[in-house]
């Protein structure tokens, strides 16, 4: 007697690879919206991205600096107010999504897939995109330390982003799933550690650091740029 044969995977990274902006900057701006942050945070946000428009510094400083901006202003905040956020932000931005994703997310379902998304933004943002619209099996992102009154100290408990693969290897296990067949797709060096793992790693419009781990390994890089999509060999 054969054991049942094992649920195939794909991962997905979500900014910059399934939703066209960053879910974690939006969060920002909405809670300046809503004066849970100060209102010169707006300010500090769009300089923040026009550093990054301006060629000022890489990917990886804006993703940094929006990091270290939500950390600043969150502490103190209420969990209920952030909730509240994310659940109003999604319904606006939730289409705003690559079309190589959306093709490559319905191909992966219609052949049974078990589909997973790790990010770097806060798990609320990220497990509401995910009700919203997506609707994978699991969403992970990362989570800032909440105390006994339900408010924000300001401490990062678990960032994914620094180490997806491990998060990955702890999943498998737990859900006893199959990395055969598996699909990763990603553009960060952040990805690189789950794409090593999987049978068919995808950069997807890869910054610098992924594109050259890409290069070196062989792996395909799809690049979408408004609405033609092409592969670099």
């Amino acid at each position: 007697m054969t054991g049942k044969k094992k649920e195939k995977i794909a991962i997905f990274d979500i900014d910059g690879t399934i939703f066209r902006k960053n879910l974690h900057f939006e969060l920002i701006n909405e809670l300046s919206w809503m004066k849970v942050f100060p209102h010169e945070v707006r300010n500090q946000l769009a300089t923040i991205y026009s550093h990054w428009l301006e060629h000022a510094g890489t990917y990886e400083d804006y993703r940094k600096a929006l990091v270290e901006l939500y950390s600043e202003h969150i502490k103190g905040c209420s969990r209920k107010d952030v909730l509240k956020a994310s659940k109003s932000l999604i319904p606006f931005h939730a289409k705003r999504t690559y079309i190589y994703a959306e093709r490559l997310i319905k191909q992966l379902r219609a052949e049974g897939y078990h589909l997973l998304i790790i990010s770097g933004s806060p798990v609320e943002v990220v497990e509401e995109y995910n009700k919203q619209y997506l609707n994978f099996d699991a969403a992970f992102g990362s989570v800032y330390e909440v105390d006994e009154n339900g408010l924000y100290t300001g401490v990062a408990a678990f960032e994914p982003s620094k180490n997806k693969g491990s998060l990955v290897e702890q999943y498998l296990y737990e859900h006893k799933l199959s990395l055969e067949g598996s699909y990763g797709i990603g553009d960060t060096g952040s990805d690189a550690s789950f794409l090593d793992m999987v049978d068919h790693p995808i950069a997807f419009n890869p910054n610098q650091n992924l594109k050259a781990v890409a290069e070196e390994k062989g792996w395909k890089i799809v690049v979408e740029k408004k609405d033609v999509i092409y592969e670099i060999s």
